[in-house]
């Protein structure tokens, strides 16, 4: 751990939006998703949520230029459940989504705890998802060609969301939990040693003000007489 990765590491956190998020409604080409994971990394959105019913969707590495490993990924059985849980956290769901009632996308407030909504690429947002979606947003456009592709329309509206964002010095000062931020400082500086901790049941061991173990030594001896059955 260099000290010039580590600081980066604590500016990427410090610059995290743990109250904007993306939920894809079964966006199922791997290089859609992953181009919206790269821009979700981007703006500091540090977790996204997938409606995947048929197992636990994984971002597809080759794809996301390595922000797999920067975003968590939360999966649900269906759209409805998907939505519901960002409602019961306090966000509005917006989708980007052409209606009568729709705004334009620059319109909508982003300072506000907000999951933008991506329909599937071959029908778009659900009827019971635009029922439930609190705002609807549009992209003007004027061309003959009325619409994006799912994961270039994430991006001009993530990128709005990040300019209002900034302009409203919400990235000056960490917005994630302190357990959360603490889970994650570990996470990203020590990879190796989670995943043991993970899979062995073990708490993460405490860090020092760069990044390393405090005590390698007590944890190498803890995880070897706990491998051990001692």
């Amino acid at each position: 751990m260099t000290p010039e990765r580590y600081e980066r590491i604590r500016q990427t956190l410090d610059c995290r939006q743990p109250d904007l998020t993306v939920i894809t409604d079964e966006v199922y080409k791997p290089h859609n998703l992953s181009a919206i994971a790269r821009t979700c990394d981007a703006v500091g959105i540090p977790e996204i949520h997938c409606v995947w019913p048929r197992d636990r969707y994984r971002l597809k590495t080759a794809s996301t230029a390595g922000s797999a490993e920067w975003l968590e990924v939360k999966t649900h059985p269906d759209i409805v459940t998907g939505i519901q849980h960002l409602k019961d956290q306090g966000m509005n769901v917006v989708a980007a989504h052409l209606t009568d009632r729709a705004i334009d996308y620059r319109d909508y407030d982003f300072t506000q705890p907000t999951a933008l909504l991506m329909g599937t690429e071959k029908e778009g947002v659900s009827d019971e998802a635009s029922e439930m979606a609190d705002e609807h947003l549009i992209i003007p456009m004027r061309g003959m060609v009325h619409s994006f592709n799912v994961s270039v329309a994430a991006a001009i509206i993530l990128n709005e969301a990040h300019f209002q964002r900034e302009k409203a010095g919400m990235y000056e000062e960490s917005g994630l939990p302190e357990e959360w931020y603490n889970r994650l400082l570990f996470e990203w500086c020590q990879p190796t040693i989670a995943r043991l901790c993970r899979d062995s049941g073990l708490p993460y061991p405490a860090l020092r003000d760069d990044g390393e173990l405090c005590d390698p030594q007590g944890f190498s001896e803890l995880y070897n007489r706990m491998k051990s059955g001692e």
